[in-house]
């Protein structure tokens, strides 16, 4: 994923003043260490990272499934991927000490990443080893993905424990990589009824999107009742995204943000997808507005237009969809959240 488009987030955060709010703290990233990687992923595959830091790479690297495609490998690969992951450990800590009780870090949510290869664009799953820095403190988390694509990898590693709720809602895996996150899968062992997956159709538009959240993700949390809220809050969703297909706008990611700073927890939020940079800029920007309670104006400010030509932070366009394939999509959300009522919601007691 391109830097560039952090940048431009970053930009427009400095544009509107957000960082300047007394209750604002800005921290540098420190590298993850190995112990960090550890906790999640094989010592050989951490050897690997490393090993093509300069940017060069042989054969071995499909082994862990890098080169060209989804995971090159690139200069100083090692050292960007333990920054990123470093500033999810950062957030994690500051909020486990009180120092803050919320953090965002917009270079994380790299879901993907596997134990032992890189998956989806992601190299290390900061996530998880976020995560585990709550769960070494004997918290318990809820973990909310709002990516389009499944967060397979986080998944994964929370599987068989209910020290950990995985809820993600995604674009179905019928249609979109990684080709899973179905609701049959509602983890196992001690962990059954603790993975949860909310599969939309293609085209899905923002208010089925927010509808399906309302029905389901509000209750789940609630009940589980953590100690800490970590939300993964990939824009990828959007409907300018050249590379998914759901219609979310900025109005309705919003309103689930909205959602998520009514509860009561301790919040961690990470970036994730999004290849549209310009809704991501404007999507975390709102995102950052939300989670540091200060109000910005749908019009940009002046310098961040005249450099990208981009005038207002919401959606203005919003496209349209054939009255028949949106009564589809509606029924595909309603299906959904029926088998998750019908097949997790009993494990919490909800009726």
């Amino acid at each position: 994923m391109k830097p560039i488009r952090l940048k431009q987030t970053y930009e427009l955060l400095q544009s509107y003043k957000l960082f300047e709010n007394p209750n604002v703290i800005i921290s540098d990233p420190t590298p993850a260490s190995k112990e960090d990687l550890l906790t999640f992923h094989s010592h050989d595959y951490i050897n690997a990272i490393e090993v093509f830091n300069d940017g060069n790479w042989s054969q071995n690297a499909s082994n862990f499934n890098l080169g060209p495609g989804d995971n090159p490998v690139y200069k100083n690969i090692f050292d960007a991927s333990r920054l990123s992951t470093g500033g999810s450990i950062v957030a994690a800590k500051m909020i486990e000490s009180g120092k803050v009780n919320r953090a965002f870090n917009i270079s994380g949510g790299l879901h993907h990443a596997m134990p032992n290869y890189a998956y989806g664009f992601c190299v290390f799953n900061d996530p998880v080893i976020a995560i585990n820095q709550f769960l070494q403190k004997g918290l318990k988390v809820a973990y909310i993905d709002i990516d389009c694509h499944h967060g397979d990898g986080v998944q994964l590693a929370f599987y068989d424990t209910d020290a950990v709720l995985t809820i993600s809602i995604h674009e179905s895996g019928q249609y979109l990589f990684p080709g899973t996150g179905w609701v049959e899968e509602l983890g196992t062992g001690k962990g059954k009824g603790y993975s949860v997956n909310l599969p939309l159709h293609p085209y899905s538009s923002a208010e089925i999107i927010v509808w399906a959240f309302k029905q389901t993700v509000l209750q789940l949390i609630n009940k589980y009742n953590p100690d800490i809220l970590v939300t993964q809050l990939g824009i990828d969703s959007h409907f300018n995204d050249p590379i998914t297909h759901l219609n979310q706008t900025a109005q309705g990611f919003e309103s689930i943000l909205k959602e998520f700073a009514k509860l009561p927890y301790p919040w961690l939020a990470m970036g994730g997808g999004g290849y549209d940079a310009m809704a991501v800029a404007r999507c975390w920007s709102i995102a950052f507005s939300v989670m540091s309670e200060q109000t910005i104006s749908n019009k940009i400010p002046v310098d961040y237009f005249d450099k990208y030509g981009v005038d207002n932070l919401y959606d203005i366009q919003i496209p349209n969809i054939d009255s028949d394939y949106e009564a589809s999509t509606k029924s595909y959300a309603e299906n959904s959240v029926r088998e998750i009522h019908k097949l997790i919601f009993p494990t919490f007691g909800i009726r």
